[in-house]
């Protein structure tokens, strides 16, 4: 429904709500809120909620440090009790945009990055950006003192059901708790590695999408505690097996109709798709800092696991970065396959945006679709069809990033320097730390 002010309040009162939950994100994708009693709902609702926005990771220095909470009233929703918890009242939650004292836009806002990009694209005449994320998470048991381990509770594999699927109950209550939530679940099932789970939900503009991943982590999360297990988003949290991606489906509209379809062209793919396409794959150095934002990220991005390292695209096979799905028609779309769960949602998508609108208006052609195995090709064979790898550490993908002019002007310069900072600075401390593999290779050794 089209949440207004006087709806919001009187569904509150009609629900019994007791607290009204304001949500952000700060520069790294992490869920902040502060929640306000009866008493300021009004005030929340007015958007004249301030906080110390020095207290959170990018956003202001301490002088100039007051931010206000702008709601989005049509992020608004009441939790169910299964995600917070019987017996502590209702709990309603609103997605915020940050605004600055004088109520205009906070440059350092990761939504207002995404608005940005929004904007760009229906300036070149398109509908809206539509995107379908596959998150995959781990489930992993904890120690008696509530930390989680790396150890799963199951040996299932793809498409597996219990009672090898250990994780079944813990999946259903958390597509439950979703669909109450208002989200469209289309599929939910065990993965490759044990432990592993996807549970895919409906693709939808790119804001709302961006709410949603968001949300469905939170969710995720709680529920996985609820069954007595830790939920990890972590994209390698174990070696040998695969890791957890984030595979993003991506197409524009125009006019009502997906720009992406023409049934007169060459794999039914209009000149559209494959300038976004050659955008994509022009500025995926660049980008992945932010669609593979941690170190980790890189130990998922490796060869005999499914997760792709060439920055190519095909038609039929999934070891390339871009894959382009069968169906066509209003379902045309390409898939990205290296975005991991830990991006900040906001930006992720805003990069890739950028990079294929930027392919729109230089009217990029993408060079061949690869229909072979890319890991199965040789050195020599991927040099000739100009084949590139993707950065293999976070600290070559931050330097990628600051080189390419587009994916830093589509985050802006003031989320650009403090994500930069923050991605060096846990660069850093990754290569100074001595790690088990270091102690169990060299101490008895030399």
């Amino acid at each position: 429904m089209g949440w207004t002010r006087a709806k919001i309040l009187k569904n509150l009162k009609d629900e019994n709500v007791t607290f009204l939950r304001m949500q952000f994100t700060d520069i790294l994708g992490h869920n902040k809120n502060i929640e306000v009693p009866t008493s300021q709902f009004e005030k929340a609702l007015d958007g004249e909620l301030m906080f110390d926005g020095s207290s959170v990771e990018g956003f202001t220095r301490i002088e100039e440090s007051d931010m206000l909470l702008k709601p989005d009233y049509d992020t608004y929703l009441v939790m169910p009790d299964l995600v917070e918890g019987a017996g502590r009242g209702k709990v309603a939650r609103l997605i915020c945009d940050i605004a600055n004292p004088d109520d205009t836009p906070f440059e350092g806002d990761p939504r207002y990055a995404l608005r940005r990009q929004i904007e760009r694209l229906k300036k070149l005449g398109f509908d809206d950006l539509s995107a379908g994320p596959e998150p995959e998470f781990f489930l992993f048991t904890l120690h008696p003192d509530g930390s989680p381990t790396t150890d799963t509770h199951d040996a299932a594999g793809y498409f597996d059901l219990a009672p090898v699927d250990r994780g079944e109950d813990a999946r259903r209550d958390m597509v439950n708790a979703l669909v109450e939530m208002g989200f469209e679940i289309e599929a939910a099932h065990h993965e490759v590695a044990p432990g592993q789970h996807e549970i895919d939900f409906k693709y939808g503009p790119a804001l709302t999408t961006a709410d949603n991943i968001a949300t469905f982590r939170y969710v995720v999360k709680r529920i996985a505690r609820n069954h007595g297990l830790h939920a990890t988003f972590m994209p390698k949290p174990a070696s040998g097996i695969n890791g957890s991606g984030m595979h993003t489906h991506l197409s524009l509209f125009k006019n009502g109709k997906n720009a992406f379809y023409d049934p007169k062209a060459d794999l039914q793919l209009s000149d559209t798709a494959l300038s976004f396409i050659g955008g994509l794959l022009d500025h995926a150095a660049g980008m992945v800092a932010v669609t593979n934002p941690t170190v980790n990220s890189y130990k998922r991005l490796t060869p005999g696991y499914e997760a792709p390292t060439n920055i190519a695209w095909s038609a039929s096979n999934r070891s390339a970065m871009i894959r382009i799905p069968a169906r066509r028609g209003v379902g045309t779309r390409c898939e990205l396959r290296m975005p991991d769960p830990t991006v900040n949602p906001y930006l992720a998508l805003a990069v890739m945006l950028a990079a294929g609108l930027d392919g729109i208006e230089r009217k990029l052609v993408p060079p061949p679709s690869i229909q072979r195995n890319i890991f199965d090709m040789s050195v020599r064979e991927r040099r000739r069809h100009k084949i590139k790898e993707l950065p293999p550490t976070l600290r070559e993908a931050v330097t990628a990033f600051t080189k390419d002019k587009a994916m830093v002007g589509a985050l802006g310069d003031h989320i650009a320097d403090h994500f930069v900072a923050a991605k060096t600075a846990e660069y850093e401390d990754y290569r100074i730390e001595v790690h088990d593999w270091e102690l169990e290779t060299y101490l008895d050794e030399y």
